[in-house]
């Protein structure tokens, strides 16, 4: 097992990763990155086949480089994503080691120890850039551990093909909800529950004017304003091409929320009942933050106090891509780099003041 120093270590090599990378280059700052896949492109090469992304590719873009477009698609493929990340590390020859599992983050004097499955790092700062696809969130249902058929989270569905003609409740309201549900619309008996009615953007809408946005609510809460409107005014679900068809179609109308599972399916309040084969939860995701447990550090939900994305209670650490609490719209590819040039901004300058 090696040891080795540097002045950052970037924990993830995903989007949020290579995009502090490549501010971090810029600013003339000794970097790693550390990646616990064995291949580039982050969760994007885990995702369903017909995943979409919700903008044009030029606007889900990393700082520098622009993604390309494909003739005949409107909306980038998870494949697509994959290929730009990829071509995005070679590009900028960010230094990436993989894969590398970073088992946790400690103190350790004026330094931070970064222990892995292949050694240990020290770096002055640490920016954790690991995303939430690797901690799925569950709701407490009562009767789930009674339920005899397939379970499985958004993190597991690949394809239509594995569900057709089987009995499946998709659960959740969000773009992953609707564009799992309009994939399996089509051949499998689908039932597609939500708590509350699903609200599409109009046609005309995509990420562009989320990330709009999100960025003015997050100005507004930071002048001190509660009222922010724009977002929830907006709606919630990107129509995308698949999930325009079959919301056209007739074939994407939801149910209300069940209260229990039982062995053979879901049931409602009123004693309504649902046979089923399987349940897919799109229900989301939280904080992968557990190489940080070492550092004792206190949140509320997962959240680490930050300001910006510089952890309050360790400056030494910065937290990049996890949500709006870390930067309008920073869990998406456009999003990122703001709050990336800015975390790399600062380190430069903590780094400087220290030498």
């Amino acid at each position: 097992m090696g040891e080795w120093h540097t002045q950052v270590v970037i924990v993830g090599g995903g989007q949020s990763g290579l995009a502090a990378g490549y501010h971090l280059r810029r600013q003339g700052v000794d970097f790693v990155i550390l990646d616990a896949q064995a291949t580039p492109g982050g969760a994007w090469q885990h995702a369903w086949n017909s995943l979409h992304l919700f903008s044009p590719a030029a606007f889900s873009s990393l700082p520098g480089r622009l993604m390309p477009t494909q003739p005949g698609e409107e909306y980038p493929t998870a494949g697509h994503v994959v290929a730009y990340l990829s071509d995005y590390e070679n590009r900028y020859e960010l230094p990436v080691q993989r894969p590398v599992q970073v088992l946790g983050v400690h103190k350790d004097g004026r330094l931070l120890r970064v222990d892995t499955d292949s050694g240990t790092w020290h770096a002055r700062v640490v920016i954790s850039a690991t995303g939430t696809w690797w901690r799925p969130f569950l709701p407490a249902i009562p009767g789930r551990e009674d339920f005899e058929g397939r379970q499985l989270h958004t993190v597991a569905y690949r394809r239509p093909q594995d569900f057709a003609g089987r009995r499946v409740i998709v659960v959740g309201g969000g773009n992953s909800g609707a564009q799992i549900a309009a994939d399996l619309a089509h051949d499998t008996e689908l039932t597609w529950v939500t708590q509350r009615p699903p609200r599409f953007l109009a046609d005309d809408i995509d990420g562009r004017a989320l990330f709009d946005a999100a960025t003015a609510r997050r100005r507004a809460l930071d002048e001190g304003h509660t009222d922010t409107g724009g977002v929830a005014a907006l709606g919630d679900i990107v129509a995308v091409p698949p999930v325009r068809e079959a919301r056209d179609a007739g074939l994407l109308k939801t149910s209300p929320m069940f209260v229990r599972l039982d062995r053979d399916g879901v049931v409602w309040a009123d004693g309504t009942r649902a046979p089923a084969d399987a349940v897919i939860w799109c229900t989301g995701f939280r904080p992968a933050l557990s190489h940080l447990s070492p550092l004792g550090l206190p949140g509320s939900r997962g959240h680490i106090a930050t300001q910006g994305t510089r952890c309050l209670g360790e400056p030494r650490l910065h937290l990049l891509g996890y949500g709006d609490w870390t930067g309008p719209a920073s869990a998406t590819l456009i999003g990122v780099g703001r709050p990336g040039r800015d975390a790399a901004r600062e380190i430069a300058g903590l780094l400087g003041a220290g030498a």
